[in-house]
């Protein structure tokens, strides 16, 4: 009888050698996930819906039009083909808009400050950071809502830029310790700018200010040519008001923002029930038809600008007219927004990961996981407000954003999904542990070789036993999220800038934040 022999899987320290592979960094092509991954497996709409809302949209185009453009808008866009009616409206052709897709930006790069953390917006590459406009901050100690601050701005930007799965700066926040609005908007750059070197977004209130603002970003940047060779920020744009009509000053921001080369978010924010349809598919019609409208006009300006497909519907309690991003539908909403992006081949964004709860408890985490999940298996260049955002938009949490960088961590592990092949399947792995093996998997050479790059483990979040628990003092998911925050804003920030361009910038600008 021939005896048969099979070689032990190999263990390397058992759980010493796990210990020390968790705790080596990995170079960032190697990470469980990352920036940028693809991901295109959960599809909201039928081919034949997306066919439906794009033939919809451009019949609202070509029939109802957007009225109460700038006069340089309906100049630029008549030039290139829109139609003004005696009512006023802008109608818009097909050809015109199939002209103008032609010639819109696709492969688009964000750039950070430091080259450090460029994004690629193509295809289906997925990305989270903020977004938004609070008014209020969350007191998690006590429970309560004050008025956000410059400082929390600069905080919240000190905090993004030490997490990996939070991987640009919108302005989450509006520095309601400022009154004037020039002086609001350059804090608001300098606030960002000096906490993140990744890509920041904000708005701009009134085109008069651009001048100024455009100085200072030049200032940052060291020179216009060094900025127009980086934009490291974008403007986030709300060209549009809801339904079908165009906001005058924010447009004219916006070609100043051209001008400028400063890449633009088109932002068109209706709210189902509200100021769009209320059925999610009508919604989306709207938003797409609004930020069709917005590539024509980017384009009749300066073809190819970089601009960004800001479909960024909500949805409304229609029980009582309140929004409620957490919902269901609005991740419904985004989703489908993302195939339109997908089918006019252009970078886009919406919103995700919206809390209507008014604290990082449970109902947030649901809230905001379920949209985030579904915005990037959807494969959604930009997901907008994804970390921080409570009370339908109204407040804003720092804890809550270190919070998020472990759901999204696991978020983004649902978009890179499973790896099907050779090594993953592990035929030889399971032939040698279960003839003449050890029967279980623990350090053999797959398992370690596995650990980092296929698994992801939450930074904050305790997956301890209920022994171990006890054993550590029960801790407190907030109070050690208080304490990563506190860790993270004792250190001097990373991206401040130099001291004699910030000089410079304190010299020429009223800077709010202490030197």
């Amino acid at each position: 009888m021939t005896q048969q022999t099979s070689r032990r899987p190999t263990r390397s320290g058992g759980r010493a050698a796990r210990t020390a592979l968790r705790a080596a960094p990995l170079a960032k092509d190697s990470r469980p996930v990352r920036p940028g991954m693809e991901s295109n497996r959960f599809k909201a709409l039928s081919d034949a819906d997306v066919l439906r809302i794009h033939e919809a949209a451009l019949t609202a185009l070509e029939e109802i039009g957007l009225s109460e453009a700038p006069q340089s808008g309906v100049d630029i866009m008549t030039a290139a083909g829109a139609v003004q009616g005696d009512d006023g409206r802008l109608r818009f052709p097909r050809a015109l808009v199939e002209d103008m897709l032609a010639v819109a930006a696709r492969d688009l790069t964000l750039h950070s400050r430091d080259g450090a953390s460029d994004l690629l917006l193509s295809g289906k590459r997925v990305h989270y950071g903020t977004a938004g406009a609070a008014v209020h901050m969350v007191d998690v100690h006590g429970r309560e809502y004050r008025e956000s601050t410059i400082q929390d701005l600069h905080d919240a930007a000190r905090i993004v830029d030490q997490l990996d799965n939070i991987h640009f700066l919108q302005r989450p926040m509006v520095a309601r310790d400022i009154v004037d609005n020039l002086e609001m908007d350059l804090n608001t750059i300098y606030a960002c700018c000096s906490g993140t070197t990744k890509h920041i977004g904000t708005s701009f209130t009134e085109p008069d200010f651009m001048p100024d603002l455009i100085e200072m970003v030049h200032m940052i940047a060291g020179g216009e040519e060094a900025w127009r060779a980086r934009p490291f920020i974008s403007n986030s744009n709300c060209f549009v008001v809801p339904p079908m009509k165009f906001a005058t000053e924010s447009c004219q921001v916006m070609e100043a923002c051209i001008e400028a080369g400063m890449p633009v978010l088109l932002l068109s924010a209706g709210q189902a029930g509200a100021t769009a349809p209320a059925p999610i598919a009508g919604a989306i019609v709207q938003a797409v038809a609004e930020c069709l409208a917005g590539v024509v006009y980017v384009n009749a300006i300066k073809p190819g600008h970089p601009a960004i497909f800001g479909t960024w519907p909500f949805v409304s309690d229609l029980r009582t007219g309140a929004m409620s991003g957490g919902s269901g539908e609005q991740a419904l909403l985004t989703s489908g927004c993302a195939q339109m992006h997908h089918f006019y081949g252009l970078p886009g964004g919406a919103a995700a990961g919206i809390a209507d709860a008014k604290l990082p408890d449970m109902q947030a985490g649901w809230e905001q996981m379920c949209s985030n999940v579904m915005a990037g298996l959807s494969g959604l260049n930009m997901v907008y407000e994804a970390a921080g955002m409570h009370a339908s938009l109204l407040g804003f949490c720092h804890e809550s954003l270190i919070l998020g960088n472990d759901l999204i961590g696991q978020a983004l592990r649902c978009v890179r999904g499973i790896e099907v092949n050779d090594e993953t399947i592990g035929l030889d792995t399971m032939r040698q542990t279960c003839i003449g093996g050890p029967g279980h998997y623990l350090g053999t050479d797959q398992t370690l070789a596995l650990m980092q790059t296929e698994y992801i483990y939450p930074d904050i979040a305790d997956r301890s036993s209920p022994k171990e628990w006890e054993e550590k003092d029960r801790p407190d998911l907030i109070e050690q999220t208080i304490a990563k925050k506190e860790r993270i804003l004792a250190e001097v920030s990373k991206a401040q800038l130099d001291p004699m361009k910030d000089a410079a910038i304190r010299k020429r600008f009223n800077i709010h934040l202490p030197g």
